[in-house]
């Protein structure tokens, strides 16, 4: 039996893929979605005691507020406050839900972002892509289904584990994409070789594997899967990665062929035109290697901030726009974030820590209803305090937009039907 085929939802819904674009380091949500004039009010003196306490990395205990340069003004018929670092992202606001009140569990990276993906703190456990599935199969046997699309900057704290299946069988594993103009390898057949000649070449592998594969030897059954799905590739799939078939006025929505939006430009258009052709979930990075690389402002969170939105705000806006003018949108679950927020606290006096008691999320299309703000934190962002909504409860949305309920959603490993979830999740319904 194909792992892969696909399998009807538990119930009616009206996503059928995710795009993730995960902005790895943690954008601050003082500068982005969720404004503080007290905190400016406040700007360097210590955090008053009426607001509790918090755990960070790096911040001293005499460390200062720090209020924020940017400007908030209010966008969209809904009137929603988005900070001058998000121009473009601002003019499409009706579209997006903003989760002002999110919170998870760590204020490590490596931590916060296998909670982020798998909704434990630790790796062995599967991403949100891989339950996605194994929930749903493949609506494509000509593309990966899961795809991550990393950053060129380099490697991640949590690694390549914080996207895998963990002990979901080998097929749910995602497929991790190069950076660069050629994502994939080898799209084309060597010279001299036809696709006939290919196909007699695969048939031969098959057959040979099949010959030694025995049930539940998942792995096995993975790599047969994986050969049968590179020969569709290489003779289907070449033109979805040849971006030059798409219009200049599409390309210069994106940004691509200019700075400093080229590079998450092009992997955001891809991302259109894999879900467009039945890919069931997508990972966009944004930041990679060491420190301020990503959004993990530590030092100066108005350089850092400013540069990571200009690369990323003009392609994030575009993909939007893209999939509502071409009808995608609405079946298309776009979620937009980190794996914390930032402090209120300065560090070294223009930076901020790491910070999870508080931080904002985007949601747009799939059934959301954009157009909202839902949740607060308090008036120096320090804690979520009005509807508080954990990693699960994004999770447990997420699910839901795609039809499939979280308690159904199982896999037995060592004693115990394990889900997403891990306890229970709850969508968020005024987002619905």
């Amino acid at each position: 039996t194909n792992p892969l085929a696909p399998r009807a939802p538990h119930h009616k819904a009206p996503a059928r893929s995710v795009i993730f674009l995960f902005m790895a380091g943690g954008p601050s949500q003082l500068e982005t979605f969720d404004p503080k004039p007290l905190l400016n009010k406040l700007h360097g003196q210590p955090r008053p005691k009426e607001f509790g306490e918090a755990k960070y990395q790096f911040i001293q205990s005499d460390a200062k507020l720090l209020g924020t340069g940017r400007k908030f003004r209010k966008h969209g018929q809904s009137g929603i406050e988005v900070s001058d670092l998000f121009p473009h992202l601002a003019t499409c606001i009706d579209d997006v839900a903003v989760l002002r009140s999110c919170h998870g569990d760590m204020v490590v990276h490596s931590a916060a972002q296998y909670e982020l993906f798998s909704g434990r703190t630790v790796p062995g456990f599967p991403s949100m892509g891989s339950w996605m599935l194994y929930g749903l199969g493949a609506e494509s046997d000509s593309l990966p289904s899961y795809v991550v699309m990393p950053d060129p900057l380099g490697a991640l704290e949590a690694g390549q584990p914080m996207y895998m299946h963990g002990f979901l069988p080998a097929a749910y594993q995602p497929t991790m994409f190069r950076p660069g103009n050629s994502p994939v390898m080898n799209l084309g057949l060597p010279a001299g070789v036809d696709a006939a000649g290919r196909r007699r070449t695969l048939e031969l592998i098959r057959n040979l594997n099949e010959a030694t594969l025995q049930p539940g030897d998942y792995e096995l059954e993975a790599r047969i899967n994986t050969y049968d799905l590179a020969f569709k590739m290489q003779s289907e799939a070449p033109e979805i990665f040849d971006l030059d078939r798409e219009t200049q006025e599409t390309l210069d929505l994106y940004g691509v062929g200019k700075q400093p939006t080229h590079d998450y430009g092009r992997r955001c258009l891809l991302a259109r035109r894999l879900v467009e052709h039945g890919v069931r979930f997508v990972c966009v990075v944004s930041g990679g290697g060491p420190g301020d690389m990503q959004w993990d402002a530590h030092k100066d969170i108005e350089e850092n901030h400013t540069r990571k939105a200009s690369e990323t705000d003009q392609p994030v806006a575009a993909l939007l726009k893209d999939l509502k003018r071409r009808g995608l949108l609405d079946e298309t679950l776009v979620l937009w974030g980190g794996e914390f927020g930032r402090s209120p606290e300065a560090q070294d006096g223009r930076g901020r820590d790491h910070h999870n008691l508080g931080f904002t999320m985007l949601m747009a299309g799939g059934g959301v209803r954009g157009g909202q703000v839902v949740g607060a934190t308090d008036e120096i962002g320090l804690r979520a305090v009005e509807s508080p909504h954990h990693f699960r409860d994004i999770h447990a949305t997420m699910l839901q937009q795609l039809g499939l309920d979280q308690h159904r959603l199982t896999y037995p490993h060592l004693g115990r039907e394990e889900r997403l979830t891990f306890v229970e999740g709850k969508a968020i319904d005024a987002i619905l």
